[in-house]
């Protein structure tokens, strides 16, 4: 191929965009070393940015050679990408898919450069395998309802790139390369392919990467807003969830239940702070079981813990604390090899049309002072009535959460 320095320079676009994109994909594994598969695609990247450079500046010389090399380059940045994505999904290709595709790529291009040259064949052979490939991935990474709008982009983007490997193909190389053992440098197929590689090659990457900084940046909120102990969320973190509901318009029931373990200096004072900690931690993971998906679940304070019911009334919030209170109450606790009783107490407030959530705790705090002021190991709330909230079919709705 006989490449002008003009057309030289143009194609050295794209591989340097696909190299600083793999230097942003190690940056974000140097940040959080949980996320091995942002190394796996910035190798991707490094290699696909190679296979391009390696056919611009036409090294190794030679047709068969430059096929074979920047093949092998073209089709390991794609198996790794593809590695990348899928583990970020938390699936898999596999080393032995990986190696499979692979070789049964280079062996087709070998055919094709050595045995019987053909051009053609050599391009549907890459474009058609690579698009198929993607198009494979793309459909295991389809996202559900619950994923988040990052990973609907990728799945969009992703299926452009692996779409486009087969029109751009289909129109443009047989129509400007009858006949010519290697594309020339000013072919509608040669300059279509730099434009799309380097389009839609960057914007691909650039959806990954962001992806992986919105997992980052997840992770990171999570970690910050999470009780390490019990597993539940810390108070800040649950302030700010629980924030959004209660503030939401919604005319639906709304309850909290605010509760703390009975006793709980004494257990750490006569059985030592390893008992006590063990002892918040199988309570908040009992918290965690009992709790459905829309629950919000947090400790609140030291041995105090809080979980706001959505869709819930006094009646389904009380028949919950019930089973809380009478599960943790009626067995002895093994805890360090030491038996140990555990009972609560709780308090439970319905949210009014005018509440804030300070309000609401102020209130489920009242009712829980009044059950540690009459004996312990009992729930107090307000009022057992008919909500003031109904839904849309004019009904008020109690749904308790799932037992333990």
């Amino acid at each position: 191929m006989e490449n002008s320095p003009a057309i030289s320079m143009s194609g050295l676009i794209g591989p340097t965009i696909m190299l600083v994109f793999a230097i942003g994909f190690i940056w974000v594994w140097w940040v959080d070393r949980r996320h091995l598969h942002s190394v796996i695609l910035a190798a991707a990247c490094a290699l696909f940015g190679v296979a391009m450079l390696s056919q611009v500046l036409q090294w190794p010389s030679g047709i068969g050679p430059n096929a074979l090399f920047s093949g092998f380059l073209y089709t390991l940045a794609v198996v790794l990408a593809s590695e990348g994505m899928l583990r970020r999904a938390s699936k898999r290709l596999g080393f032995v898919a990986g190696i499979a595709l692979t070789a049964a790529i280079m062996i087709s291009l070998w055919y094709f450069a050595y045995v019987q040259p053909n051009l053609l064949a050599r391009i549907y052979v890459q474009n058609f395998s690579y698009g198929a490939v993607l198009l494979v991935v793309a459909l295991r990474i389809l996202p559900t309802r619950n994923t988040g709008r990052a990973d609907h982009i990728l799945f969009w983007v992703l299926l452009a790139f692996a779409l486009h490997f087969f029109p751009r193909t289909l129109l443009t190389a047989k129509r400007s390369l009858p006949t010519l053992a290697m594309a020339p440098g000013d072919s509608l197929f040669w300059q279509t392919l730099q434009l799309s590689l380097s389009v839609m090659g960057a914007a691909l990457a650039l959806t990954v990467l962001a992806t992986i900084l919105t997992d980052v940046m997840n992770e990171l909120r999570q970690d910050r807003d999470l009780d390490g102990l019990t597993g539940v969320l810390n108070r800040r973190g649950f302030e700010e969830q629980a924030d959004c509901h209660v503030k939401s318009r919604r005319r639906a029931p709304l309850a909290l239940i605010v509760c703390d373990l009975d006793h709980f200096k004494q257990i750490n004072d006569t059985l030592g702070h390893h008992v006590g900690d063990a002892a918040l931690k199988a309570f908040g993971g009992m918290l965690r079981k009992c709790a459905r998906a829309s629950d919000i679940v947090g400790r609140i304070g030291g041995e105090e813990f809080a979980l706001l019911l959505p869709h819930t009334d006094i009646a389904g919030a009380r028949d919950l604390a019930e089973r809380l209170r009478s599960a943790l109450s009626s067995d002895v606790h093994s805890i360090h090899r030491q038996d140990v009783r555990l009972s609560a107490s709780f308090g439970i407030a319905l949210k009014n049309p005018d509440d804030d959530l300070a309000t609401l705790l102020m209130r489920a705090d009242r009712h829980l002072y009044g059950a540690k002021q009459a004996g312990r190991n009992r729930i107090m709330s307000d009022p057992v009535q008919a909500s003031s909230y109904v839904d849309n079919t004019g009904s008020v709705p109690s749904s308790p959460a799932p037992g333990i």
